[in-house]
């Protein structure tokens, strides 16, 4: 059908589809311009001595800030896909369908989504930071950042799993397979597209996250190599690193160098996930 029949006969039809057209290409400009205006304004700033391994305040080097994210996302990933994956398979598997327990579960993590991420950093200072001992230090941030994205993780991988047929899980069942087998072997499998999604947007939480890392991991810009994986020392994020930089004033063009290496790493990041989630599904033979 032309565009010209499609206004005519279904007048409200169209006008729907030019406008989602119309939010889709906002969408994009705004992305674009966001990229584009952190590119140009980074870019000529990147320099050898931002990724010196020892930070100065002539050099002020990212790469102590870089190595912290990749291990505070690596710990609190390692924490809570775990944890999240298996509190879904719960309520999507073993559950009751609307039990109290089920609708607790959902209100409770609906709700911690929507809690803004400084109440987080507050909570981590009190738990983690004073509570338990652990004081200013990476360990602390990556316990707080758990908690903060754990309800995202069990949200997105239940409703991955609520997706999968349940022809798949009566086939498995009928060809003598337990419940456990089945849930390992044909609906997780299955669901890897959408549980992979969801940690995906858990780390690009993670590695953007400011707020929640200012108060139990510190700001402390400098590391030696004898602490490289001391989880007992404080210091600070790239996105953290940008934020005390930025707030300072006195060095916005390292400032926005590093928002060009931390938009790098989420590119990185997300791309290395997309890649293993295809290989994943490869492998199964569903592309």
């Amino acid at each position: 059908m032309n565009t010209k029949n499609l206004w005519k006969n279904h007048p409200l039809s169209a006008l729907v589809s030019v406008l989602v057209w119309g939010a889709a290409m906002l969408v994009m400009a705004v992305l674009l311009f966001l990229v584009g205006f952190v590119v140009v304004k980074g870019v000529p700033h990147l320099s050898p001595e931002l990724f010196a391994w020892n930070y100065t305040t002539d050099n002020v080097s990212l790469m102590p800030a870089l190595l912290n994210t990749l291990i505070i996302t690596a710990i609190a990933l390692l924490a809570a896909v775990p944890l999240g994956i298996f509190a879904a398979v719960y309520l999507v598997e073993y559950a009751g369908k609307g039990s109290r327990i089920v609708r607790l579960i959902r209100i409770t993590t609906e709700t911690l989504q929507g809690i803004p991420s400084i109440i987080y950093g507050l909570f981590g200072l009190l738990f983690f930071s004073t509570a338990l001992g652990f004081g200013y230090s990476l360990l602390a941030g990556a316990m707080t950042l758990v908690i903060m994205i754990l309800p995202l993780v069990i949200r997105t991988t239940e409703e991955a799993l609520l997706s999968v047929p349940d022809a798949y899980r009566e086939a498995s069942y009928g060809l003598g397979a337990g419940k456990l087998r089945t849930i390992f072997r044909v609906v997780l499998p299955t669901a890897v597209p959408g549980v992979l999604s969801g940690v995906i947007l858990a780390t690009g939480r993670i590695v953007g996250e400011t707020a929640a890392l200012l108060y139990p991991a510190g700001t402390v810009a400098g590391i030696s190599a004898g602490r490289l994986f001391n989880l007992l020392r404080s210091g600070r994020t790239l996105a953290v690193h940008m934020y005390v930089l930025s707030t300072e004033g006195l060095y916005m063009e390292q400032a926005y160098a590093t928002a060009v290496v931390l938009l790098v790493l989420v590119l990185a990041l997300n791309g290395i996930s997309t890649v293993c989630a295809r290989r994943l599904m490869r492998g199964r033979g569903q592309e």
